[in-house]
């Protein structure tokens, strides 16, 4: 296995500072205008409130443009969890604050209604907000030891089969040695956030998303003893196929970065950029796991709560 890669991370401005400055915030907008076909009718409704409290330097409902060269603040993306996903990538190393507005189902990062995002604008604002820091992974293939294809991803990295659909036999290294092999119908290294995504639906665990963690799940293993595995994102891991299918690939947060052959290795790390949320300050982990994942059971209200 080869050696670490390195990457460059630019001095990005603290939004905290931008605040406390005193000048007006810059803002971006952003979303799946193509999945989404209500999203810009949503955003132009709010696009008047927001001017009169941020400036908009840039719209983007396509996701079609390199955000590099913008001057922004911060983020606000329209859609689901997979316009942030998109927004994600989009921003690659120049990782901007982003308040997440659900137009979507689930929402566990885009999480703010359409209703709440002018009072969560002036809390941050009023510097009432936390910024939480998220791990972002990078994905790299190499054939031999050629780079073939590299990108950022915020959810997870999955060895996939496809038809002729059989059972994929993947090597997993971690830190260039050897871990184990696992016959399975695919692999998935997870991120915390992505963590109540794929992973989850292949039986992984749910990390606290603002952990140090990366999750190593198969799915649908031959053998029930496999299980999943929650090791420190500063670990470099890597998967090779032995003798994948034709249709055997690399996906990067739902989107397929390359097939895969027995050349192919897949390799896993830490980004240095980190995926920053808005959050208000009244945000409650459990209370979200509790609702988006529809957790039975009886909860009683506490007093602060009635």
């Amino acid at each position: 296995m080869g050696s670490i890669p390195t990457e460059e991370t630019p001095d990005l401005p603290n939004l905290g500072d931008a605040v406390r400055s005193g000048r007006r915030l810059k803002v971006m907008l952003l979303g799946s205008g193509d999945r989404k076909p209500h999203l810009p009718d949503v955003a132009g409704e709010l696009r008047s409130s927001i001017e009169s409290m941020a400036e908009v330097v840039f719209t983007d409902f396509q996701f079609e443009y390199d955000l590099d060269e913008v001057d922004a603040d911060l983020a606000i993306v329209f859609g689901g969890d997979g316009s942030i996903l998109r927004a994600a990538r989009q921003m690659k190393a120049r990782q901007r604050p982003v308040i997440g507005v659900n137009l979507g189902r689930l929402g566990f990062l885009a999480d703010v209604q359409p209703v709440q995002l002018l009072p969560m604008l002036q809390a941050v604002l009023a510097g009432e907000f936390k910024t939480v820091d998220h791990v972002m992974l990078k994905c790299q293939v190499f054939e031999n030891e050629r780079l073939v294809e590299e990108d950022f991803g915020l959810n997870e990295v999955a060895v996939m089969g496809g038809p002729p659909f059989s059972i994929q036999n993947v090597d997993l290294y971690v830190d260039g040695k050897l871990a184990t092999s696992y016959s399975c119908d695919g692999l998935i290294v997870s991120t915390p956030i992505g963590s109540t995504a794929h992973n989850l639906s292949a039986g992984g665990p749910i990390v606290r998303k603002n952990m140090d963690a990366f999750v190593i799940a198969p799915i649908s293993p031959h053998t029930l003893t496999v299980r999943p595995i929650v090791d420190s994102a500063d670990r470099v891991i890597e998967m090779v196929v032995q003798e994948p299918n034709d249709s055997t690939s690399a996906v990067l947060d739902g989107q397929v970065l390359c097939r895969l052959t027995d050349r192919h290795r897949v390799r896993i790390c830490r980004s240095k950029s980190v995926f920053r949320l808005i959050e208000g300050t009244d945000h409650n982990y459990y209370q979200t796991l509790r609702e988006k994942l529809g957790w039975g059971g009886s909860v009683r209200q506490s007093k602060d709560e009635a």
